[in-house]
């Protein structure tokens, strides 16, 4: 899509990837479920494709709208965040090497790392990421390949200096990894900050629907892209085809839906403040928020996420994630429609009695594109049960 690479977000979001297609001049692609292709002659292979697991052309051109989106020269897609985490993890470590990570990071990402991979030999160190000298001792430490950030965290919605930690990665030799599904390649590009690798749970915003399950991995060097991609396609946890498409028609409206996330939760948030049941609000967009002029550097926008914790404890924050209606209790985030988490025992449940633990009088709100007026009025009417 060479003519859209110097064009605006939307503009490549749409068209990345998204020729239409030539024999009927359809101007969606088709979806293509088949899963082995037709040579001619042995070897030979029609445009690369050749079996399903390696190559699909669904996948291959929601690939090019997400390296478009990320401002990545390579981007590979997964059957989940998890998978795509995995698989980058094992394409370019080692048994004996080292991640450093924060310490309010996903906790299905430190389970990955600390349950799975971490009898296969990958150490790992949990650290504050704001605090610039512990991580520099903590991968000068170790045999450290990874330095890996979620920024804004999930819940706590901190704010890291992706620059910043760069430098303290690569002087130590070692490679920074971005977890940017909380902000989405709208909102934050990593890469163009010093990051060498960008991950997505493709699940969130990026499908925005919450129908399709994926995961993401961008970047541009191209020996770190071969071995990922080998990984991709040597162990096969790739999108299939039909949840290729839906992220991909996800993708399409993602600018317009992340304005609204934002503005929305920017409402909510001002809203929390003022109420004498909460202790304190997280949210990016706050100015009283530590991480607010560094997101006002780094990010175009604030985001959907904010997290909240009350005055009267789990208690209270429990009962409040029970009593709404418009804010739907369940897992995930990032969707069109809003949902209200209780992280300690919910998304975060694999960090309990770990020092990624999230306090018991959090709940996290990822809010929606419906009318703020009635998400507030939802909240307020969940607030008069305390």
């Amino acid at each position: 899509m060479s003519a859209e690479n110097n064009a605006g977000f939307n503009t490549r979001a749409i068209h990345a990837g998204q020729a239409f297609e030539p024999r009927t001049g359809a101007v969606v692609p088709p979806v293509h479920f088949s899963s082995t292709y037709a040579q001619d002659g042995i070897g030979g292979l029609r445009e690369g494709y050749e079996y399903g697991r390696g190559t699909n052309p669904t996948r291959d051109a929601l690939q090019e709208q997400l390296a478009a989106l990320e401002g990545a020269r390579y981007a590979y897609s997964f059957s989940s965040g998890l998978a795509a985490e995995d698989g980058l993890i094992r394409a370019v470590m080692a048994p004996g090497e080292h991640i450093v990570l924060g310490n309010d990071a996903y906790g299905g990402t430190y389970r990955l790392i600390n349950r799975v991979l971490g009898p296969w030999g990958i150490g790992h160190t949990v650290v504050d990421m704001s605090d610039q000298s512990a991580v520099a001792a903590a991968v000068s430490a170790n045999k450290t390949r990874l330095v890996w950030v979620e920024t804004p965290s999930n819940p706590m919605m901190k704010v890291t200096d992706i620059e910043a930690l760069a430098e303290v990665a690569h002087g130590a030799g070692a490679l920074l990894v971005v977890d940017n599904t909380f902000a989405s390649p709208y909102l934050q590009n990593p890469l163009a900050f010093g990051a060498d690798i960008v991950v997505h749970s493709t699940t969130k915003y990026i499908g925005g629907h919450s129908d399709v399950i994926g995961g993401a991995v961008a970047l541009n060097d191209g020996e770190l892209a071969e071995k990922i991609g080998f990984v991709q396609f040597a162990v096969g946890a790739v999108s299939g085809p039909l949840d290729a498409f839906l992220t991909t028609r996800g993708l399409k409206t993602l600018g317009v839906r992340m304005d609204r996330h934002s503005a929305n939760a920017q409402a909510v948030a001002e809203w929390l403040q003022g109420r004498p049941e909460v202790e304190a609000v997280y949210y990016p967009g706050l100015p009283d928020h530590p991480g607010h002029e560094l997101a006002k550097k780094q990010m175009r926008g604030f985001g959907g996420m904010v997290s909240v914790s009350f005055n009267g404890g789990e208690a209270a924050a429990r009962k409040v994630a029970e009593s709404t209606r418009v804010f739907t209790l369940a897992e995930s985030l990032g969707g069109i429609e809003s949902l209200v988490n209780y992280p300690s025992q919910m998304t975060h449940a694999s960090v309990k009695g770990t020092e990624l633990a999230v306090p018991e009088n959090l709940i996290r709100l990822s809010v929606g594109i419906e009318d703020v007026e009635d998400l507030i009025a939802d909240l307020e009417k969940a607030f008069s049960q305390l």
